[in-house]
Formats: C-alpha cells, sequence, structure tokens
C-alpha cells in the first residue's frame, strides 16, 4: 500500500532475524539458546535501587531534564579511568561519547562515515547487527574468514588488497556468533597488515570483560599506536541492557562528527539512566560485581559443553568458550540449518541459524547457542533435545 513512500535504504534492509525468532520463543515451554541475552539474576537489582533513591534525592530535577549529547562527565570519567588502568589506553573524556547501546553507536558511524558503496570489512561470519545498521547505509561489504585464533592472515591482506575498504569492523574478544578470542599473536599479524591502510578499524567489546579465566588482558588492535581506531564499549552486558547505555571511544575529531550526528538523532541518551549507572559505579566494586557474572556464566556454558559432549553426534563440531555469551555448532554440509530449526522448534528448543551473520549466506551449516539466559538444568535438557532432532536429520 505504501510501498512508492518507501526508501530505497529501508526496502533493501532486512528486519533483525534474531527479533524475529525471539517473537516464536516467547511459548515458554520453549527453551531457548537464541537470544544474546544476559543472566537476569546478574543484574545488580538492589544497588541500583538504593543508586535510584541516591540520585533522586543528590539531583532533583537534573535527572528528568534535557542534558549535553555527549554524555554525562561523571560516567564519560569513570570509562576513561577504566580503560587507562586495565587497558593502558591512552584517553581522556574528550575522547568519549555515550550512546544509546553500542547499537546506536554503529547507526552513527554509519552515518558518519558511509557513502552509498563504501566497502566495509566485517568478519565471517560477523555480528548481524551491525550488517543490518550499515545496510541501511549502502555499505558494500566484504568478509574475512575467522580461524580458531582470529583472522586469516592471508585472506586479510588478499581482501585489503583486492577491495581497499574504508572501515573495518572486528569483535576480538569472544565473538559474536563464534565466541572464539584473537590470540595476541593474531592481534599482532592483524594489526602489521593494516597500519599501512588508509582505512578506520572498528573494534567492538560488549564481551571482554566477561573472560571465564583471570589470565592476562589481551590489548586491543594497534592500541595506542594509530588514531585510526574505534572503540565500542557498553554496560549491557555487565549491569543491565535495560537503560541501553553504551559508548564510543575515539579521536576527538571522530567524536565531535559522532557528536554532530547523534544531535540529530536523539539529542542525548536516557539522561537517568547515565545519573543512575554512573552512581552504580562510584558507590560499588564493578570488578566484584563481574566476577559474580563471570562464576554464573562459567558454569552455564560448561553445562552446555558437557551437554553437547554427551548427546551431540560425532560429525558434529563446537567451539569451546573461554568467555562471553555463546558457543558455534558446525553440522555436516549435507544437512540443513534451517530444517534443524524448524525440527527444533517443534521439540521446544531454538537457537539461531548460522545465515544472518554471513554477507550472502550459502549452504549455511552453522548455529549460534547462547548459554547465558539458562539455568544448567534446562541448558541440559535443551541441549539433548538439540542432539535428538541432529539425529533426525
Amino acid at each position: 500500500m505504501f510501498e512508492k513512500f518507501y526508501s530505497e535504504r529501508i526496502k533493501h534492509t532486512p528486519s533483525s532475524f534474531i527479533r524475529e525468532i525471539l517473537k516464536v520463543t516467547q511459548d515458554p515451554h520453549i527453551i531457548s539458546f537464541a537470544g544474546g541475552l544476559p543472566n537476569p539474576i546478574s543484574f545488580p537489582q538492589q544497588e541500583l535501587k538504593v543508586s535510584m533513591n541516591r540520585i533522586a534525592d543528590k539531583y532533583g530535577a537534573k535527572i528528568y531534564q534535557y542534558s549535553t549529547t555527549l554524555g554525562l562527565d561523571s560516567l564519560r570519567q569513570y570509562i576513561a579511568d577504566r580503560y587507562k588502568k586495565n587497558w593502558n589506553m591512552d584517553i581522556t573524556i574528550d575522547n568519549i561519547i555515550i550512546t544509546t547501546g553500542s547499537q546506536q553507536a554503529l547507526d552513527l558511524i554509519g552515518k558518519v562515515f558511509i557513502n552509498e558503496g563504501d566497502k566495509v570489512m566485517v568478519e565471517k561470519p560477523s555480528y548481524l547487527g551491525l550488517l543490518q545498521a550499515f545496510c541501511l547505509y549502502n555499505a558494500d561489504f566484504v568478509q574475512t574468514k575467522l580461524n580458531e585464533d582470529g583472522l586469516d592472515i592471508e585472506e586479510l591482506k588478499n581482501t585489503l588488497k583486492t577491495h581497499k575498504p574504508k572501515l573495518a569492523y572486528l569483535i576480538p574478544n569472544f565473538q559474536n556468533p563464534t565466541g572464539l578470542t584473537y590470540s595476541r599473536e593474531n592481534r599482532e599479524n592483524v594489526f602489521s597488515v593494516i597500519k599501512e591502510e588508509d582505512m578506520i578499524l572498528i573494534q567492538d567489546d560488549p564481551y571482554g570483560e566477561l573472560r571465564f579465566e583471570n589470565d592476562e588482558r589481551l590489548p586491543y588492535i594497534g592500541m595506542n599506536k594509530t588514531n585510526k581506531n574505534i572503540y565500542l564499549g557498553s554496560f549491557s552486558k555487565i549491569i543491565t541492557p535495560g537503560m541501553r547505555l553504551g559508548y564510543v571511544i575515539a579521536d576527538v575529531e571522530i567524536i565531535k562528527m559522532l557528536e554532530t550526528a547523534k544531535q540529530a538523532s536523539d539529542l542525548h541518551s536516557n539522561i537517568f539512566g547515565q545519573y543512575l549507572i554512573s552512581d552504580y559505579l562510584y558507590n560499588n566494586d564493578l570488578d566484584v560485581h563481574i566476577e559474580k557474572i563471570k562464576d554464573l556464566y562459567k558454569k552455564q556454558a560448561n553445562a552446555m559443553v558437557e551437554a553437547m559432549k554427551e548427546f551431540f553426534p560425532e560429525n558434529v563440531k563446537y567451539t569451546i568458550p573461554k568467555g562471553g555469551m555463546f558457543t558455534w555448532v558446525t553440522i555436516p554440509e549435507n544437512k540443513s540449518v534451517l530444517d534443524l530449526f524448524d525440527r527444533a522448534i517443534k521439540k521446544k528448543v531454538a537457537f539461531v541459524p548460522g545465515h544472518p551473520f554471513y554477507v550472502n549466506p550459502q549452504n549455511v551449516n552453522t548455529l549460534r547457542l547462547n548459554y547465558t539466559n539458562s539455568d544448567e538444568e534446562t541448558i541440559r535438557t535443551g541441549i539433548k533435545r538439540l542432539a535428538e532432532t541432529m539425529c533426525e536429520l
């Protein structure tokens, strides 16, 4: 009816595959491994309630008023201090803008950098939210495959030489959807390849804090060695997703351009949420809270891995999570993952087929499983159902 009125951008942008799947999983009898949902028991509800009362008493009308586009100074300062301490990153408050989740950050980056037909390099597979966001700006995606230790270096060299992308988007820590993490050596090799290229590198890190073992933090690619890096972070996975607060760290010139784009988008992110999260951060030990989340997710990940070892057919492969929220499963090439999905739904278990994580999906035999939003007993039951479905293909 309204076809002639729609822009070409929206007509060529697919709806979110996961959001559509989540509608299916509203059935309370379905065990869902589909969404990338934090476990609600990890939300610091009591501490946030205390902070709500405190900011209401302390700031009054300020928490209900319009605010600045860049975001609350105290929150930006906390982020700058944390990145200096934990990652030795050379930044100040001027390098940070608060966004309405990392998803808005992707949209703003698309507005600022992408002209129609600009090439953007992404991992193969990559985060479907990025593909959807940049699709709105008619980006031309090129993919570089992932190995177990990170990007395939030879393919990366060929991709850069052949396509000369303007932007590259990577998730080095507990990648979505595969759960893989780039090794230190791979990060160094990636930087050695891209450092002479005339391109912007975006590193998205919503899961980096969720490392199950307390080993050394790996540095970002090219950290403190180039100003052509953009870093994305979020409070959704470590405090609560409902406040929709994320942030961008970048060169001051880039931040100013993102500020202009955000002014035209939403003026500023929810200021009540910014005051709330800022107060929580300054009055609680975030690291102690994160340790509790890591302990919870490690148990859930182990439960899923043990169940897959016990029930999955031998010809089904999967990644072993060392952090984050996902594992990536590969079924035999002659099997249909979409057929598996349809059959699994009938057995009351859901997952995300691999298709939406690829630019041009063909003969996809992969799927993503989330383990953070189910208890260990439910995980075991769901994996057993999924395994039974696999055996029926």
